[in-house]
Order: C-alpha cells, then structure tokens, then sequence
C-alpha cells in the first residue's frame, strides 16, 4: 500500500514524466507584432505582481503569534510553487482555454502550455507575447488562495492545506476568472466589469475565507493576542502596496494612459482608505496605530482592484474611504462573533472586493474606458449597477457552496485540523520543526 505521504511525490513524478513527453515546442515562427514599451511594462508588472505574495507572507506572518510566524508565511510561499506548476499543466487553460458554457475552459486548450510561447496574442493584450500575458495571469493565481490564508491561521494542517489549495484554484478560482475575463465568460456577457480582480481575487478569497473560518471553528487560544512582529507587517504592507502598482496599472496591458489612470487611483484610494480607518478609529477612542493604518491601506487597495481602470481619480478616495469604514465596522462585528477568522480576511478582503464591485458599477464611466458601455449609476444609469449587484449574488452564492463542499472534501481525504497538542506547541515545529 502506498504511504499517504508518497502520494504528492508520485504526482510530482507523473507531472516530470509528462513533461517529456509533451514539450510543447512552438510550432510557427510566432512572428507578431509587438510593442517595445508594452512589453517591457508588463515584465516589470509581473514582477511586481509576484512579489505581493511574498509580502503577504510578512504581513500575516507579523500578526500571528510567534509560535506560528514561520508556517504562516510558508503558507504564502508555496502558493508560488504549487499554483506555477498547476498553471502550466492545465490551469491556465482553464482559465483562458476554449469556453465551455461560459462556466470553466477546456482543459486541453493550453495542456503543457501547448501553443503559449508561439501563441496569437489575447485579444484584450494584442501588444504583448501570449506568453507574457500567461505569465502576468498566474501571479494572480498564486496570490488568490494566499490570501485565505489569514483565516485558518495557527490551526490547518500544512499538507491538508496544499490539497485545499489546488481544489480551490481548480473549482472555485478557475470558474470565476473564467466567468469574468474570457470573453465568452458567463460574468462577462452579463457586463460585469473587474478591471484586475476585485471579484476574481478579493471576493473568491474573502468568502472562502469566511467558509474556512466557519468550517474549522474557533482556535484552542481564541481572543485577542499580541502580534509577533508588528514590524513584519509595516513591511508587507510595503511590499503589497509597491506591488499593487502592477497588480492594476499592469491589468491596463500596455505603457498608456489607462495604466497610469488606473496607478492614479490606486494610489489614491489606499491612502483615504489609510487615514479613514485610523481616523474613524480616533473619534472612537482608539488611538492610531501602525495595525489600523496598514490594514487600512490595503482595504482600500482592495476596493479600487475591480475599478482601478473605469473610474476618475476623485472617485477613488470616495471608494478608498467607504471601503475602510464598512471593513471596519464587519470586523467590528467579526470580533464579537464566534467566527474565528484570525486575521479578518473576510471583512477586509471578501467586504473590501464587494464594496469595489459596487461602487465600480456606481462610479464607472465610459471616458476613463472604452470598454464601458454603460456609466455608472451615480451618472444616472442602471445597467452597469444591475448588472454588478446580479454578479455579485450569483458569485457569492457560487463561492461560499463551493467553498464548504471542497472544505468537506478536504477534510474527509486529510484532516484539516490540527491536533490541540499541535496547535498549542505551535504550527512551526509541529508542521515544519522549525522555530524563530
């Protein structure tokens, strides 16, 4: 019989073993017409994309506990070397591949990356190789399932936790990118805008998260503990908001006008996000802190994700601030639950993504870009409104079912939980013998 723990190996090998014998070499000369400028802004914004992931790592690593700071951030980490290897073999396709029903694309599309290096530009990036643009498209993919991290902190089992993550990306990533920027996607046709993944990224990893914390119920040391290294996360909120630059400005594919409205406004929003939180703390009796200032910031970075490109820069403090005030007011309520999300990727990340998909169908408007074709409701039309609110029920009801079922799944093929033994040493050493 083989061991359990063999099982990902043997994986391994079959993926190697495949790779032989598909190498997906290029078939035509793949001679296109590209420009210079674009490239060389959407290699620097996958780069910049990229290391988000690591910054996520410092920014959660920092609020968990000591103990515990090591398997958070790794959590992070493997994201990039499990969703990398998912993404050549089939994931891609999935996502851009040939559309099946609008829902999920066929699989066999881009197998092995056939047909990427010497692949017909996208046609949203007629400027830049396919394979540039593939490249550009996992950074969100690896990120996604990171950010669900936050949730289940200091109590998932790590191998049960690489499981969760690739059905995650398979089942519940894969479908809504598909739905939402192939252009044949379900979302898409419905006019659902997401300039660079409010509802792909943000919502899919808040309610996931929000299942996550449900599912594994509370910690064996619930309430309030001291961060490990508040320094970690002034860090990471560095690296994410640097980062975030190419995140939006990059979903513009092209050195343009677009890149730099969308580099504008985020910008912008994360700071009103930033000084609202902290300010809307003090009227309270909370004193500003380097916590609320940074978790701020990234709820408004959040919210401007899915309307970075189709909204003015004036609008964005408007999305920025209301943002931050209704994450707040969530985490607020999340504190007196009995939800232990313990790092509150729910009400910043999955509440952050919906108030953008919102406040996107408001303020949208056809001069920022092209692509609109109807304005926002606050210009005094209702299509594009109607539109995000339909989307976002259909998503969230999609998310959080999906969610639970492969949660379920999960758990039956290898416990999520980690023992009250495990948990109370610590996920370092229980998981990966390891310590600060």
């Amino acid at each position: 019989m083989i061991k359990k723990t063999a099982i990902p190996f043997y994986f391994m090998v079959i993926i190697v073993l495949m790779a032989l014998f598909f190498p997906s070499l290029p078939k035509n000369d793949g001679n296109y017409e590209y420009n210079g400028a674009d490239v060389a802004w959407m290699l620097t914004s996958t780069a910049l994309v990229l290391i988000m992931t690591p910054g996520l790592a410092y920014f959660y690593g920092g609020m968990v506990r000591k103990k515990n700071v090591i398997s958070t951030m790794l959590q992070s980490f493997i994201c990039m070397a499990v969703v990398s290897v998912i993404w050549v073999v089939f994931g891609f396709s999935l996502v851009f591949g040939d559309s099946i029903g609008g829902f999920i694309g066929n699989p066999m599309t881009y197998f092995m990356f056939d047909h990427v290096i010497d692949g017909k530009p996208w046609v949203g990036a007629p400027t830049i190789p396919f394979a540039l643009f593939a490249m550009f498209q996992l950074k969100f993919a690896i990120i996604t399932p990171a950010l669900i991290t936050g949730a289940f902190a200091e109590r998932i089992r790590f191998t049960s936790y690489i499981l969760f993550i690739c059905l995650f990306f398979v089942f519940i990533y894969a479908p809504l990118a598909h739905a939402t920027w192939h252009p044949d996607g379900l979302l898409f046709k419905l006019g659902v805008l997401d300039f660079a993944g409010g509802t792909v990224v943000h919502m899919s990893a808040g309610l996931t998260a929000l299942a996550s914390a449900i599912y594994l119920k509370q910690g064996r040391e619930p309430g309030h503990h001291t961060p490990a290294r508040v320094t970690y996360v002034l860090l990471g909120t560095g690296m994410l908001w640097f980062g975030w630059f190419g995140f939006n400005a990059g979903s513009a594919f092209s050195a343009s006008s677009l890149a730099s409205t969308a580099l504008s406004t985020t910008m912008t929003a994360s700071a009103a996000a930033a000084l609202t939180w902290i300010f809307f703390d003090a009227i309270r009796g909370t004193k500003p802190s380097a916590m609320g200032t940074c978790i701020g910031l990234v709820v408004g970075l959040v919210a401007i994700t899915p309307a970075a490109g189709f909204v003015t820069v004036p609008h964005s403090l408007v999305i920025g601030a209301v943002a931050a005030i209704v994450s707040r007011l969530v985490v607020d309520w999340r504190t007196r639950s009995k939800v232990d999300d313990t790092l509150d990727v729910f009400p910043c990340h999955g509440v952050g993504g919906i108030v953008g998909m919102i406040l996107t169908g408001v303020f949208a408007h056809k001069q920022i870009n092209g692509v609109v074709e109807h304005n926002g409701l606050f210009f005094g039309e209702i299509t594009l409104f109607k539109a995000h609110i339909i989307g976002l029920f259909a998503s969230a009801a999609f998310i959080l079912i999906v969610a639970f079922l492969l949660l379920k799944i999960t758990d039956l093929i290898s416990p999520l939980r980690a023992s009250e033994e495990e948990e109370l040493l610590g996920m370092d050493i229980s998981q990966h013998a390891e310590k600060l």
